[in-house]
């Protein structure tokens, strides 16, 4: 019998009221009703230091970086801004240098769900964007993404989902994430391949 799938979910913005937050969490909970861990790693939560190679990792990185190499699977989620992920979250993307030396290295063999959260209707460049720098580290990204467009509308002003359309597919998306990441477990690849 194989292990239960561990998914990590990365995500959110520095907002309180975050609803690339909420968005991740939906999307886990999808992600945990197909049967596997869940943990959230907010990057408000994370309060990492611009990533530079000239100074020690803090201890933040190094168990973000632990929970990222331990775990099956990934969703990420950020606000689109101007077009692209939010600075907080590629920040911590950045800090992910610390599976360099891994093995396996990276993201290496680890599939990737993809949401975005947008004021307007640009979520997909963000999304590009991230399956731009999944790719980069070795991840796979899964075909089924989700950028949620005028996000005000599907969202209260307190950042809670409102739109149980868009809370359908966020779980839809984290089943996705969960089936991906079974394959790969089973057969050392999926059918994305």
């Amino acid at each position: 019998m194989a292990r239960r799938v561990q998914v990590v979910g990365l995500g959110g913005s520095l907002r309180k009221e975050s609803t690339s937050r909420t968005a991740l969490q939906t999307a886990l909970d999808g992600a945990a009703a197909d049967g596997a861990d869940t943990e959230l790693i907010w990057v408000r939560d994370l309060d990492l230091p611009l990533y530079s190679a000239e100074h020690a990792p803090p201890p933040a990185a190094l168990r973000f970086a632990d929970a990222v190499h331990a775990c099956d699977a990934l969703i990420w989620s950020t606000p689109t801004y101007h077009g692209s992920v939010s600075g907080s979250f590629k920040n911590a993307l950045d800090w992910l240098i610390l599976l360099a030396e891994r093995e396996p290295a990276y993201l290496s063999n680890k599939p990737i769900g993809l949401i975005t959260t947008a004021g307007g209707v640009q979520g997909l460049q963000a999304v590009n964007t991230m399956d731009f720098i999944a790719r980069s580290l070795r991840g796979w990204s899964v075909p089924l993404v989700l950028p949620v467009p005028q996000s005000w509308q599907s969202f209260d002003p307190d950042g809670h989902l409102k739109d149980e359309a868009i809370a359908a597919q966020l779980r839809k998306l984290g089943a996705e994430v969960v089936r991906a990441a079974r394959q790969f477990q089973a057969a050392g690849t999926c059918d994305y391949a």
